[in-house]
């Protein structure tokens, strides 16, 4: 284990542990105040985790209620799982490529093979539906709800999973916002730019469209409104 220079400043292994730019964004939120930025960054770091706590319940309640309703709602011969290539079959829309050129993309090569990896993580083909459903990331249930699968999901199936007249682009654009922040939690972001309040409104939004009572489970063990509370800086 490398020795640390008893000659360092506080900050500097600080550093060396965050990084200079990491800690970058924390000192210029609070100032040349080594000690406040290091609080502010533990703090960023609680919020993330509370975050991740609830954004876990939201999303294995989303995932359970797709489910359902692709299985209850799409005919199919086999479960919508190993159904993959007909649920999501080739659908080509024209994308483009820079100012002079346009390409042909199929939206759903993407949703295909993230069941396809799911599928291969779970243990194969034999693999039960509940082990597949697991692998899958929540990217892959974000996506279900966009514009390009109003006709092939949304309608015949996945507007079941909401109360009778939901908004299929309400809750794909609130989904969304969720997906890019759970991804900023993962992966260590900073999340002081990012009105936190107005996304937690719209997981309990999302959690109360899916079940009143999921949002008010999640509401009674959240910290998130505690932690807003007490955000270094804030308090008397």
């Amino acid at each position: 284990m490398p020795a640390t220079d008893a000659a360092d400043s506080p900050e500097e292994w600080v550093e060396r542990w965050l990084s200079p730019p990491r800690f970058g964004v924390y000192l210029n939120a609070t100032g040349p105040n080594e000690a406040a930025a290091l609080s502010l960054y533990e703090w960023n770091a609680r919020l993330g985790a509370a975050f991740g706590h609830d954004l876990a319940h939201l999303e294995v309640g989303l995932r359970n209620a797709y489910d359902r309703a692709l299985t209850e709602h799409l005919n199919l011969p086999a479960h919508w799982t190993a159904a993959g290539p007909q649920v999501f079959a080739p659908v080509l829309r024209t994308r483009k490529r820079g100012p002079h050129s346009k390409v042909s993309v199929d939206i759903n090569a993407k949703p295909r093979a993230s069941l396809e990896r799911a599928i291969r993580e779970a243990g194969g083909r034999k693999a039960p539906p509940g082990k597949v459903i697991a692998q899958l990331t929540f990217g892959f249930w974000r996506y279900l709800t966009s514009a390009a699968h109003e006709v092939t999901l949304w309608r015949p199936a996945l507007h079941h999973a909401f109360p009778t007249g939901t908004s299929r682009p309400d809750v794909d654009t609130r989904v969304g916002r969720l997906h890019e922040l759970r991804n900023r939690v993962a992966h260590h972001e900073p999340l002081l730019g990012i009105d936190v309040s107005a996304r937690h409104g719209d997981l309990l939004h999302v959690a109360a469209l899916l079940d009143p009572r999921l949002c008010d489970y999640i509401q009674a063990h959240s910290t998130i409104a505690e932690l807003l509370a007490a955000r270094p800086g804030t308090g008397p």
